[in-house]
């Protein structure tokens, strides 16, 4: 008796590497550079196809498509690689596209959901236990942190930068980086608040929280530009928190201006 379940209407191209106990669904489709980690289950009409590779316990389910060609019109026929880890569910029509050239990858962590019609642009990078609700959109290139939410019928703009525990709500179209543990809306997205109960479920203290509120008034109650935002954090006025210090480390990273 085979270890591995696979409908017989499946379609698993020669080469590709489907580990012990992997559930396949009828008329699945898995190309023949996939590889596909122990305990993931591919519903039926899913497709997985690309230089893609799954670690354990993924769940796709019918009509996702993973590793699907970058839509950046100056892909020239690399396949670059398209790295997921364990125990993300991709629901229907979800998508995750490769990155444009051999030398990037597009790549995801773990323990995320992406709901229906939500969509991974090239080369963008996720982190673990990240909510993509439906019809959540990021162009190419965008970064992602651990613990992020993106609301329904959002979309980040390419290049962009989702800080971890930040949280965006629906319908927003969001333009600049978006400050870790801080929740975001509008049309075009600015920062509203802290995400206190995106702390409070990931286990920071109350201290903590408040440290965030002052981070968060400092940087966009004060009237302070960027530069005098980072200037006023590093110069001490809030101690010296871990909180602090990611603060001061995504202004300095961010290349798109904060929302």
């Amino acid at each position: 008796m085979s270890t591995t379940p696979i409908h017989p209407t499946a379609i698993i191209e020669a080469g590709a590497k489907v580990a012990p106990g992997v559930e396949i669904g009828a008329y699945a489709y898995i190309g023949p550079r996939v590889k596909l980690g122990p305990g993931c289950r591919i519903h039926h009409h899913a497709s997985i196809e690309g230089n893609t590779t799954l670690g354990s316990g993924n769940e796709v389910f019918p009509y996702a498509l993973l590793g699907g060609r970058t839509q950046d019109k100056k892909w020239t026929g690399d396949e670059a690689p398209v790295i997921i880890g364990d125990d993300n569910i991709f629901r229907e029509f979800s998508t995750v596209h490769t990155a444009t050239f051999d030398h990037c990858r597009t790549e995801i962590g773990s323990h995320n959901l992406f709901c229906s019609y939500s969509h991974v642009g090239h080369e963008c990078s996720v982190g673990d236990h990240c909510i993509f609700s439906n019809n959540a959109t990021l162009g190419g290139h965008v970064r992602v942190g651990d613990h992020a939410i993106i609301g329904g019928l959002t979309a980040v703009h390419q290049f962009c930068q989702v800080g971890p525990g930040a949280m965006i709500g629906g319908c927003c179209k969001v333009l600049q980086d978006v400050m870790p543990h801080m929740l975001a809306e509008g049309y075009p997205a600015t920062h509203r608040t802290i995400n206190k109960v995106g702390m409070q479920r990931t286990g920071f203290s109350e201290d903590e929280i408040q440290v965030m509120a002052r981070i968060y008034r400092l940087v966009f109650r004060k009237g302070l530009n960027k530069s005098q935002a980072i200037e006023a954090l590093e110069a001490g006025q809030l101690g010296g928190n871990r909180l602090v210090a990611e603060a001061i480390a995504f202004m300095k990273a961010s290349q798109r201006g904060l929302a």
